[in-house]
């Protein structure tokens, strides 16, 4: 099993560990907009996905969110000693985190899945020619994107089926993000592995569970993926207005706040 670079923001130990995943094609980097509000309450933690944001591909790696899981609570363990942390995921991140509460429940403290996949009755069979355009096109635009996300033609393309707020999100979140997209080579193996699966496993109630949907997600529409049938029978399920694919960039105060909330519940 190979061991994921990470970022933690503070070692404090009178605080809670918060691990948070990105989706596909992401990184660490997708959660900045969030991490100052978390980091007063937790020690926050962040992985890269094996061929996204620092972490090398490795073909000897498997792809599937559940192996990927697994690989989580390992890169953990072995680099912080923390053993049992609240998680929270966006898209094959949110997947990712609902495998990770159903093979250790005992290790998550509480689950906040932002916009997660895998909750699909008919699960895809062959990649998407729509998907694929972000990323071939963050691959041509690669040598030009300090520039081209000046423009303002440009960025609608790459944010405007991602954010109903895209005129609105930092420089910083679009150059992040289009950066990550960019060098992603773990984009198709972990698509590929995605492909003919849905989370199906069970969580038990002993993990407290929120997710929440945007509701302008074009990348995960409702209602084809969107089943709630699909995910734990005792979450809490949420729908925010005017908000895309990427919660924590749409309302990050507010997403900061209900993964706050449901993780200090729990210490109460």
């Amino acid at each position: 099993m190979m061991n994921l670079a990470t970022t933690i923001t503070q070692t404090n130990d009178s605080h809670p560990a918060l691990v948070l995943i990105h989706g596909l094609g992401s990184a660490a980097t997708a959660f900045k907009p969030i991490i100052p509000t978390l980091s007063q309450n937790f020690r926050v933690i962040t992985v890269d996905l094996p061929g996204h944001g620092k972490t090398p591909l490795n073909p000897l790696q498997p792809m599937d969110p559940q192996s990927l899981g697994r690989a989580i609570f390992e890169t953990i363990e072995n680099t912080f000693g923390v053993k049992d942390f609240h998680l929270a995921g966006n898209s094959l991140g949110g997947w990712i985190s609902l495998e990770m509460a159903a093979l250790n429940p005992e290790r998550i403290l509480s689950l906040t899945g932002l916009a997660p996949a895998g909750l699909w009755l008919e699960p895809a069979s062959g990649r998407r020619p729509s998907e694929a355009q972000s990323y071939y096109l963050a691959k041509i635009l690669k040598p030009f994107i300090k520039l081209g996300l000046n423009l303002k033609a440009l960025r609608k393309i790459g944010y405007s089926t991602v954010s109903p707020r895209w005129q609105d999100l930092s420089y910083e979140i679009c150059y992040d993000s289009a950066y990550a997209m960019g060098h992603a080579t773990g984009y198709f193996p972990a698509w590929d592995a995605m492909l003919g699966k849905r989370f199906d496993a069970h969580v038990p109630e002993s993990v407290p569970v929120t997710i929440l949907f945007g509701d302008t997600d074009n990348t995960l529409p409702f209602p084809g993926s969107q089943e709630k049938s699909l995910a734990p029978a005792h979450c809490t399920w949420l729908v925010i207005d005017e908000c895309g694919h990427a919660p924590m960039w749409d309302h990050p105060e507010l997403i900061a706040q209900i993964i706050k909330q449901r993780a200090l519940e729990i210490n109460n």
